[in-house]
């Protein structure tokens, strides 16, 4: 995104240290560190204000607390800001899922993104099999007045939210 617009500012969080490192590397590789800012932080305590995009990619349902992040970010944005919410593809319905990507995501909630969440303060565990019903849910209960679902893929859900 840095590359693609030259005349914005970026700045990415992760709890995960080691990430924020090999981003930090990664855009001083790349000539992108007068634009580019990386630091440790949660989802519910990222610093800043006044954002016009905030973006989570494949992990609001890994998080302990969606609904405390989803509040965090609405209250770290612009008036007229947007939240774009990168989801695993998921139906609302059980049976809807029952395909080959389906089942592989189901998968690795189990294994992976289920007990991720529980591990942590909240423990909501959506799984990556929430749907767009509960994540809208999450998210429009954290005070977002707009949520809809602005393109997908067969493996992803890609939502705006906007205050």
């Amino acid at each position: 995104m840095a590359q693609a617009f030259p005349n914005s500012r970026f700045f990415g969080f992760d709890s995960h240290a080691a990430s924020i490192e090999a981003a930090q590397e990664r855009a001083a590789a790349k000539g992108l560190s007068d634009r580019v800012q990386f630091a440790v932080a949660g989802a519910k305590d990222f610093p800043g204000t006044g954002y016009d995009l905030v973006t989570i990619f494949d992990a609001l349902h890994d998080l302990g607390d969606p609904a405390g992040a989803a509040a965090h970010v609405r209250s770290t944005l612009r008036p007229d800001g947007a939240w774009m919410i990168v989801e695993p593809y998921a139906e609302d319905r059980l049976e809807a899922n029952f395909n080959p990507v389906g089942r592989a995501y189901f998968s690795a909630s189990t294994l992976l993104c289920t007990p991720c969440s529980l591990s942590q303060e909240g423990g909501l565990a959506l799984g990556a099999q929430a749907g767009e019903a509960r994540l809208r849910a999450v998210v429009t209960n954290s005070g977002f007045g707009l949520f809809r679902r602005a393109a997908q893929t067969p493996f992803n859900l890609i939502f705006e939210a906007r205050v």
